[in-house]
C-alpha cells in the first residue's frame, strides 16, 4: 500500500498476451469471437460450425504449449469417432525461473472465495536432504484439500526442479486423489519429491522431518 521505490539492475516486464485473432475469420463463417478475442469453442473445442475447431491459444484456458497440444490431440481423436477431452481443472503451470514455479488447480485465495472448507499442508525443501546436497534449498511445497473428503483442490510449489515435480499432483488429481492418498504413496529417499509428500502429510500435521 502506498508509494514504494524499488531499486534494480533489470527489469522485466511482462504484460501478458492475447488471442491473435485478427483478420482470421471470414465474414459469415459462422465462428465467433468472445469480448476478448478468443474463439468460442465449447467442452471439446468445437466452435459450433460443422467441421470447425479451434484449439490452444485462441481459446478459452491457460496460454500454454501443453495445453494446446492436448487439445490438438483430443480433438483429432474426436474427429476419428473417439473419446476425446482436456481437463482443464488439471492443467500444470510452471515458471522456469530460479527456483522454479508450478501449481495446478486452484489457489487457496479461491477456495476460500468459493466457500469450500479447506485445509493446507506445506513443507519446506530446506527439510529434504535431496535439496540441502544439491544447494538449493529455497522454495516449499504446498497442498490444498477438501476439508471434509480430504480431495485436492490445488498443489503449488516453488523450488528445484517443481515443474517435474508436479507432475505428480496432475496424476493424483486427475484421479480425484486425496491428501491422505498421496501421503500413503512410498517416495524414494533422498529424492525432492519427498517434499510433496511431506506437504501432503502435513495437511493433518503429520510431516515427519523438519528443517534444522
Amino acid at each position: 500500500k502506498g508509494e514504494q521505490t524499488l531499486e534494480v539492475d533489470k527489469l522485466l516486464v511482462a504484460v501478458g498476451r492475447r488471442a491473435a485473432t485478427k483478420d482470421l475469420l471470414a465474414d459469415g463463417s459462422g465462428v465467433k469471437l468472445d469480448d476478448r478475442g478468443r474463439v468460442e469453442v465449447d467442452a471439446h473445442n468445437w466452435t459450433g460450425v460443422e467441421g470447425v475447431w479451434a484449439v490452444g491459444d485462441c481459446v478459452r484456458g491457460p496460454m500454454l504449449a501443453h495445453k494446446g497440444s492436448e487439445e490438438g490431440i483430443a480433438v483429432a481423436e474426436l474427429i476419428a469417432g473417439k473419446a476425446g477431452h482436456v481437463n482443464l481443472d488439471t492443467v500444470p503451470w510452471v515458471i522456469y525461473t530460479e527456483p522454479e514455479l508450478a501449481w495446478v488447480g486452484q489457489t487457496e485465495a479461491q477456495v476460500k472465495e468459493a466457500g469450500i472448507p479447506y485445509k493446507t499442508g506445506s513443507f519446506p525443501f530446506a527439510a529434504i536432504g535431496r535439496a540441502v546436497a544439491m544447494n538449493e534449498t529455497a522454495g516449499h511445497v504446498k497442498v490444498i484439500a477438501h476439508a471434509e473428503t480430504d480431495r485436492i483442490l490445488g498443489v503449488h510449489m516453488v523450488g528445484p526442479v517443481v515443474s517435474e515435480l508436479i507432475a505428480e499432483a496432475v496424476v493424483t488429481m486427475e484421479f480425484k486423489g486425496s491428501a491422505e492418498d498421496l501421503a500413503r504413496i512410498v517416495h524414494a529417499h533422498p529424492t525432492l519429491s519427498e517434499a510433496v509428500h511431506e506437504a501432503a502429510l502435513a495437511v493433518d500435521k503429520r510431516a515427519i522431518h523438519k528443517a534444522n
